[in-house]
Formats: structure tokens, C-alpha cells, sequence
């Protein structure tokens, strides 16, 4: 389950980004009417617009409900897998205690200069 929602999420911000940037500025509507060609286009002069700020607003929805659902299933995920020490009832094995280990002598200093 939080495979495909973590997937359905994927897709929707990939196409959040692409609606988003294949939008006009404001601006542009200016160019529009010196005969940029957009009257010409799939949608109408204006109905790319409306088609595309109405996908853009279900892709958003979209992304803030996988986004919920998402918080929702990791906060309630099963924790059946535990830690490693997780069963772990004995004590732990007891050694002697020996001396610590010697240790090596400091290489003496040369007398010749560097």
C-alpha cells in the first residue's frame, strides 16, 4: 500500500512541475493579441488556460492527499521487525579479568637533524 501511494505521489509532482511550467505569465495574454498564434492552438485562445490551472489544482490535490495518507501509514506502520538485541533474554558471558595489555616502548629519538 505505501508503495503505490509513495508512486501516485511521484507522478503527481512530476506532474505538478510540467503543468506548472508549460503555463503562460501574465504577460503573455499580450502576445496573443498581435497574433502570436495561440488562437490556433488544441484548446481554443483561452482554453489551454482553464485546462491547465484545472490540472494543475487535481495534481496539487492529488499531491496533498498522498501526502496525508503517506504521514498517516508511516505513523502507523507495524514495528514486527525490532532491533537487533530484540529477544535477547540472557546475561551477558563473564570473563576473568586479566592484566591490561603492556605497552610498546616510544621509538627513541635520532640525534641526526632533519
Amino acid at each position: 500500500m505505501e508503495f503505490v501511494l509513495l508512486a501516485v505521489h511521484v507522478v503527481a509532482a512530476a506532474a505538478i512541475l510540467v503543468l506548472v511550467l508549460l503555463q503562460h505569465g501574465k504577460g503573455a495574454d499580450m502576445g496573443a493579441a498581435f497574433g502570436s498564434g495561440s488562437a490556433g492552438s488544441v484548446f481554443g485562445a483561452a482554453g489551454s488556460a482553464n485546462f491547465l490551472s484545472r490540472a494543475t489544482g487535481v495534481a496539487a490535490t492529488v499531491f496533498f492527499a498522498t501526502s496525508v495518507a503517506l504521514t498517516y501509514v508511516g505513523a502507523h506502520r507495524s514495528n514486527t521487525s525490532g532491533g537487533v538485541m530484540q529477544g535477547v533474554t540472557g546475561e551477558p558471558a563473564k570473563t576473568e579479568q586479566s592484566a591490561p595489555a603492556p605497552v610498546a616502548p616510544a621509538a627513541p629519538k635520532s640525534d641526526i637533524p632533519k
